[in-house]
């Protein structure tokens, strides 16, 4: 299994909930695709670069997960079927990204645990 990194944007007109719902459906897919998560980050709102769809914000996901490449051609397209997800990038990680994100997790953990502490 390869280990890939997805960060995708939700509509910024759906509700909290409504946005919480459409990253629940594609972790439920990965999940029953086969796919292992290994970590997730919620972004939040965030403005976009460039407007896209005359939207000129989003919500941000990422989510980082093991599994089959004949998936990813599924999930990206499962993303176009979607009207909420207005756009979505794919990273296939090789070995030394995958040690900087677990790098980082760790630093960003040890970090909140010294702020505890504190």
């Amino acid at each position: 299994m390869n280990q890939y990194e997805t960060v995708f944007i939700v509509t910024p007109v759906l509700s909290e909930e409504q946005m919480k719902e459409a990253v629940i459906r594609f972790q439920e897919y990965l999940r029953s695709h086969g796919a292992e998560i290994v970590h997730e980050e919620h972004w939040g709102m965030r403005k976009l670069a460039y407007p896209i769809q005359k939207k000129s914000t989003g919500f941000y996901h990422l989510v980082e997960y093991k599994a089959e490449g004949t998936l990813i051609a599924e999930l990206e397209l499962a993303f176009k079927r979607d009207e909420r997800i207005i756009r979505f990038l794919t990273v296939k990680l090789d070995k030394h990204a995958v040690a900087y994100n677990e790098k980082k997790r760790k630093k960003a953990k040890e970090a909140k645990n010294e702020k505890v502490e504190a």
